[in-house]
């Protein structure tokens, strides 16, 4: 008994007295262990990145915003973009109007009836003025006389439709034909408001006449040639011939009498006789481009019609 009484009270004076024992009992981990986890804290935090992970870790973008010089390249880029927006449209209004496009879309079923009607049949028509308010045009809707782009547009599509119609029925239908026969219509149309745009400019002609109004003047001859090449295909060639020939005669009719107060000095306008060399080149010009309607028309459908 003396011997295990000793046995216990040098144990229990090695507890004690031993530093290590006393931090490893009293901290609950292995004996055995060499060195310390210090991966995790107590509070379930990495230790080695304590006290950080909050201001740059958890919110980083806080800091990239609160950064003065990021906020100044911020405004400074859009300021640029801001500016490169203004400059492209300032050049591209210069050339076409992209703004003005709302207005000559203002129609109804009305005024396209009245227009079309007007195109096929322009002989018994006496005021060819465009009416102005406060010095500004009114919609197509509200003048017959006033330019439009809906129907050239929808005179456009119409005429590539019944193109591929008549096509159809000869058996020479294909994507390709109706592609050339698309882009060639269209290239036409452009290279035609170039040369009387590159006219009015050597002539110097002071017009209100803009880009827009040309491309919806040389657009209305779309009419004439779908009226043309439905009649070939319901009477044939013939049929054909002579609707052509009144639709152009029509657009002949159209054109001079609308351009003309356009192109044309006030005095020329109301029927007084023109004099000097300037509003003879003028007046030419003025039927040359009416002309030319009745050229294109013949042009792009002859070949429609067998």
């Amino acid at each position: 008994m003396h011997w295990t009484f000793a046995v216990r009270h040098l144990t229990a004076s090695r507890n004690i007295t031993d530093p290590e024992t006393r931090s490893t009992s009293m901290d609950g981990t292995d004996p055995s262990q060499l060195f310390d986890d210090t991966s995790v804290a107590p509070g379930g935090q990495p230790t080695g990145f304590q006290g950080q992970g909050v201001g740059t870790m958890g919110h980083p973008g806080r800091t990239l915003l609160s950064d003065p010089m990021s906020n100044l390249a911020m405004a400074y880029g859009s300021s640029l973009a801001s500016q490169g927006k203004d400059l492209v449209d300032k050049n591209l209004d210069r050339f076409l109007p992209i703004s003005k496009l709302k207005y000559y879309f203002a129609v109804d079923t009305v005024y396209v009836g009245k227009k079309l009607g007007l195109l096929v049949f322009p002989y018994m028509h006496q005021n060819w003025e465009v009416s102005y308010q406060q010095d500004t045009p009114v919609a197509p809707r509200f003048d017959i006389n006033a330019p439009d782009l809906y129907i050239p547009a929808m005179g456009f599509i119409t005429y590539i439709l019944v193109a591929g119609l008549a096509l159809g029925t000869q058996n020479r239908f294909t994507p390709e034909i109706l592609g050339m026969q698309a882009s060639s219509a269209l290239v036409w149309l452009i290279m035609e408001v170039l040369v009387v745009l590159l006219s009015l400019y050597l002539v110097t002609v002071n017009t209100d006449l803009t880009t827009i109004d040309l491309v919806a003047f040389s657009g209305y001859k779309y009419v004439g040639m779908i009226v043309g090449v439905v009649a070939g295909l319901l009477f044939g060639r013939m049929g054909y011939y002579l609707t052509l020939l009144w639709c152009c005669i029509s657009i002949f009719v159209f054109m001079i009498r609308t351009l003309r107060l356009k192109l044309l000095s006030e005095a020329a306008a109301q029927g007084v006789l023109v004099h000097g060399a300037r509003n003879q080149l003028r007046m030419y010009l003025t039927m040359s481009i009416a002309a030319a309607q009745p050229i294109f028309m013949y042009w792009l459908t002859y070949h429609l019609v067998r």
